[in-house]
């Protein structure tokens, strides 16, 4: 059953957060996998008129579905429920930061070179890429776009995350993610798991080859991440633990303090401070 418009509803989820900016859509949305052939033709008229082009927008919508899985995914979020201690035994804290070491010595000069431009240690760029990604091993399997898609149609966070579909159709538009994708439960792209609207708006071409590849490039997604941390107030030479000046950065990376508290913890343990 079509439902007008929905209110936004915060969450614990990674980068997922209920944003007073986002726009508002009139595009209907669901509970169910009800109408969401009928929502593709409202959203496409949407679509087109925020710039996206039409070639662009009926070859994404002819690859989406309704994903069971994000929607299951979206539901059973627990683990940010977790203790600190929980929660980095169920992450695997103590196998990043060993592996997250070794990631740091052999590709030293290029967090040298990010720390340079960006003013972001490697501990907590490394405990990011590995608490998301296992540095790059699993990205997910669900099929990105249809996820986003989903999460718009869905009535639990819609603005927020036509925002996000919007982002992504723009993002295959300009040739930075393909109709085939797969990522994360939500959308989530690349080796440290950003959402659509971040690529757009950090997304960094770290290695200079004339395109932003999240997927494919440690570098482009270390530097994207890098950025985003920046954007989100971080200062060189600041600290990174509760209470110090680069805390909130590491708070907009995501909304769950258990996860804050960890990727804070585990990037000291990599950088050789002592906590």
């Amino acid at each position: 059953m079509f439902i007008a418009k929905n209110v936004c509803v915060s969450l614990a989820l990674a980068t997922a957060i209920c944003a007073g900016g986002s726009q508002a859509w009139a595009a209907s949305c669901s509970k169910t996998a009800a109408g969401f052939d009928e929502w593709k033709g409202e959203i496409r008229g949407e679509a087109i008129s925020a710039g996206v082009s039409e070639r662009t927008v009926d070859k994404v919508l002819a690859s989406v579905s309704y994903s069971k899985a994000t929607i299951r995914a979206d539901r059973g979020q627990k683990s940010f429920k977790l203790s600190l201690n929980e929660f980095l035994r169920k992450r695997g804290a103590t196998t990043i930061v060993s592996r997250g070491k070794k990631m740091k010595a052999t590709n030293a000069k290029l967090f040298a070179a990010l720390e340079q431009r960006y003013g972001v240690p490697a501990g907590p760029l490394i405990a990011i890429w590995g608490m998301e990604t296992g540095f790059g091993g699993f990205m997910g399997r669900e099929h990105t776009l249809s996820a986003v898609a989903t999460l718009s149609f869905d009535c639990r966070r819609t603005d927020y995350f036509t925002d996000q579909f919007m982002a992504a159709l723009k993002l295959v538009d300009a040739g930075n993610l393909q109709v085939n994708a797969r990522g994360a439960a939500h959308g989530e792209i690349g080796q440290t798991q950003f959402l659509p609207k971040n690529v757009l708006k950090f997304g960094v071409d770290g290695d200079g080859n004339g395109r932003i590849d999240m997927v494919g490039s440690k570098t482009d997604a270390l530097a994207s991440t890098a950025n985003f941390l920046r954007g989100h107030g971080w200062s060189a030479g600041g600290g990174y633990q509760p209470g110090q000046a680069n805390y909130g950065a590491i708070q907009g990376w995501n909304a769950a303090s258990v996860y804050q508290q960890a990727i804070a913890l585990m990037g000291a343990q990599i950088d050789g401070e002592t906590q």
